[in-house]
């Protein structure tokens, strides 16, 4: 995968997505909303890639959107208020909110706006000591975008949510990591390869259907209306897994005291009812 804003990288099963304008500090644009959308479509299709790790090159991890357009940076011109208008971010964490592989956040460096918010839909974050973050919407006249306003509350609370985004400060890792909107700080030189620690654990230790489907039950249900719905998915998940050759390995690995090698690939064995929020009585 070759891109004009992104670096990827897969090595061990983990794909590295590595934010790639260092001279704006990965100031965001639609060419880098674009390629992140394809990386990871990429991804999905690769049965080779079962964790992807995203970092930023350079001392910044995304310092949000490009301004280079000045005052017009937000207009969006004559578009109609009532039209089917998606902000760009938004294009993108819905990308990573889909996807069926694992994402991990290792955030080096400044991560404001829609640096922040693309965040949000990883499913591990980690900062480095010099990261700094912040919603800023609120201090630049518009409002939280990238669908933030969905993910953040249920990251970190909606009192902690509210607090950060209509103060509209930036604040450091230690903050972020108090708030929980991070796993841990690590020092600079350290962070990737704690990412990767985690990353490899999971590429290496867990059935790759499996992960994608908890994924994707996880995050789904934090929507739903009542437990029966997790009950629902929870029974036919177990059912499905249980009959494939991943369910006898994992037992039998366990009992034979030896690594397990699970077969089953995301390509070819995701279970017949995925995605089952599609189905008319979970829309």
């Amino acid at each position: 995968m070759t891109y004009e804003t992104l670096l990827c990288d897969i090595r061990d099963h983990i794909l590295t997505i590595t934010l790639n304008r260092p001279d704006r500090m990965n100031a965001f644009t639609t060419p880098m909303a674009h390629e992140i959308i394809d990386a990871l479509k990429a991804a999905d299709d690769n049965d080779d890639v079962r964790a992807i790790v995203f970092t930023g090159a350079g001392r910044a991890y995304c310092a949000g959107a490009d301004l280079g357009s000045g005052s017009a940076t937000f207009d969006y011109g004559q578009a109609s208020e009532t039209a089917d208008i998606r902000d760009t971010g938004g294009l993108v964490t819905l990308a990573m909110y889909n996807c069926k592989k694992p994402l991990i956040g290792a955030i080096n460096g400044a991560a404001v706006g829609i640096g922040a918010t693309m965040t949000l839909p990883m499913d591990i974050r980690l900062a480095s000591d010099k990261a700094r973050f912040g919603f800023v919407f609120a201090r630049r006249g518009i409002v939280p975008e990238a669908a933030s306003s969905w993910f953040l509350p249920r990251i970190v609370g909606i009192s902690q949510a509210m607090e950060w985004c209509m103060k509209g400060h930036v604040f450091g890792a230690e903050e972020a990591l108090a708030g929980g909107l991070v796993k841990s700080v690590h020092p600079e030189d350290q962070l990737l390869e704690a990412a990767y620690v985690i990353a490899r654990d999971i590429a290496e230790n867990a059935a790759p259907v499996s992960v994608a489907l908890t994924r994707q039950m996880l995050w789904r249900m934090l929507g739903a209306n009542h437990p029966m719905e997790a009950h629902q998915i929870d029974s036919r998940g177990v059912y499905y897994r249980g009959k494939q050759a991943d369910a006898q390995e994992g037992v039998m690995s366990f009992i034979e005291k030896r690594p397990a090698h699970f077969t089953n690939t995301v390509s070819q064995d995701m279970p017949e009812f995925f995605p089952w929020w599609e189905e008319p009585k979970f829309k």
